[in-house]
C-alpha cells in the first residue's frame, strides 16, 4: 500500500471521528428541547434525531460541502497536513466544550482550525475574503435571526391558541416529534456536509479525484457517523439547553424547533454552513424571552455568547500550533 494511500486512509478517518464528534456534540441541539419539555424520552429523541440526520444529507445537497471545500480558502493552499492540523483542534475544541456542557459551534470550530493552520502554512494571500465574507456573514446572522424568529414564533403560536384549553399541550408534545425531526434533517444537511467538504477537498489535494465534486460514498459514509453520534448523544449539553437557560414547556419547545429547522434549512439550500449550536440556543433564548425576559438565565446565555466569540481564535491557534508540528513531519516524509 503506498504511503499516499495511507495517508488519504488517515485523512477520512479522522474527518469521520471529527463528524462523529460532531453529531454527538450537537444532539443537544435537536433532543433538549424535547426531553426537557417531556414530549418524548432521551431514547426515543435521539434515535428520531439520529435516522433523520443520516437522511438530511441526501435530500439538500451538497452546497454547503462546497462552500467549505472552494469557498474559504484556495484549494491548492490546502495540503494534508494543513487538513489533519485543521480537524485536530476542531476536535479538541469540541471535546473540551462537551465536558464542560458548553454548547459551541463545530462549523466555528473547523473554519477557525482551517484558517489558523493555512495562516501558518501559506499566510493570508491564499485566504478567499469574498468567501469568508460570506460565511462570515452567515455565521453571525443566523444567530441573531434565530432569536428574533423564536422571539415571534412564540408571540404569534400565543395569540393564535389564546381561550384554547391545557389539553393543547398534547398537541405541542406531539407537534415536536414533526418539528424535531425537521431539525435533524436540517442539522444532517448543513453539519455533514461540512466533513463532505474536508474529505473530498483531501482526496484532490493527494490527487486521488481529478476535481471537487462529492463522490457517493463519501456522502453516505458522513451522513451514517454523524448519525451514529447523534444517537449516542452529549448528555452534558442536553442539560444545559434543556433546563440551563430556562424551564421549557411544549409550548417552547415546539416554537424553538420549528423556528431553528426553517433558519437552517435555508442556510443549507444557498449553502451557508451556519452553526445549528448557535441557531437552536438563539432561538431558545428568543422563545423564552418572548414569554417573559426575566424567564431567561441571562449568566447561562452569557456564557454561551462568549463561547461563540472564542471558538475561532481558538480554534485557529490550535490548529496553527498543530500544524507547526505536524508540517515538519509530513515534510520529512515527503507529502
Amino acid at each position: 500500500m503506498s504511503l499516499q494511500l495511507l495517508v488519504a486512509i488517515a485523512v477520512v478517518v479522522l474527518a469521520l471521528f471529527f463528524d462523529f464528534v460532531n453529531g454527538f456534540h450537537d444532539s443537544a441541539n435537536i433532543v433538549a428541547t424535547m426531553i426537557a419539555s417531556r414530549a418524548m424520552s432521551a431514547r426515543g429523541a435521539l434515535v428520531i434525531a439520529a435516522v433523520a440526520n443520516f437522511v438530511g444529507p441526501f435530500l439538500l445537497g451538497v452546497a454547503v460541502a462546497t462552500a467549505i471545500g472552494k469557498e474559504i480558502v484556495s484549494p491548492q493552499a490546502i495540503t494534508i497536513d494543513v487538513v489533519l492540523a485543521a480537524l485536530l483542534g476542531a476536535i479538541i475544541w469540541n471535546l473540551v466544550t462537551w465536558w464542560f456542557g458548553i454548547p459551541s459551534s463545530s462549523s466555528h470550530a473547523l473554519i477557525g482550525g482551517l484558517l489558523g493552520a493555512v495562516l501558518i502554512a501559506e499566510g493570508p494571500d491564499v485566504i478567499h475574503l469574498d468567501g469568508l465574507t460570506k460565511v462570515a456573514l452567515v455565521l453571525l446572522a443566523s444567530p441573531i435571526i434565530g432569536f428574533v424568529a423564536g422571539y415571534v414564533m412564540l408571540k404569534v403560536i400565543l395569540f393564535l391558541a389564546r381561550g384554547a384549553s391545557p389539553g393543547i399541550n398534547r398537541w405541542f408534545k406531539h407537534g415536536q416529534i414533526v418539528t424535531a425531526t425537521a431539525l435533524a434533517l436540517s442539522h444532517g444537511a448543513n453539519d455533514a456536509q461540512k466533513t463532505m467538504g474536508v474529505i473530498t477537498m483531501s482526496l484532490v489535494t493527494l490527487g486521488l479525484l481529478p476535481d471537487f465534486q462529492v463522490p457517493f460514498w463519501v456522502v453516505f459514509a458522513c451522513a451514517a457517523v454523524i448519525g451514529l453520534g447523534t444517537a449516542v448523544g452529549g448528555h452534558r449539553i442536553i442539560r444545559t439547553l434543556g433546563v440551563g437557560i430556562f424551564r421549557i414547556r411544549p409550548v417552547h419547545g415546539f416554537a424553538a424547533q420549528a423556528t431553528s429547522a426553517a433558519v437552517i434549512i435555508g442556510a443549507a439550500l444557498v449553502g451557508g454552513p451556519v452553526s445549528t449550536t448557535h441557531v437552536v440556543s438563539s432561538a431558545v433564548m428568543g422563545v423564552g424571552a418572548s414569554e417573559r425576559l426575566s424567564k431567561v438565565r441571562w449568566g447561562v446565555a452569557w456564557n454561551i455568547l462568549i463561547s461563540w466569540f472564542v471558538t475561532i481564535p481558538i480554534t485557529a491557534a490550535l490548529a496553527a500550533a498543530l500544524y507547526l508540528v505536524i508540517g515538519p513531519i509530513f515534510h520529512l516524509l515527503g507529502t
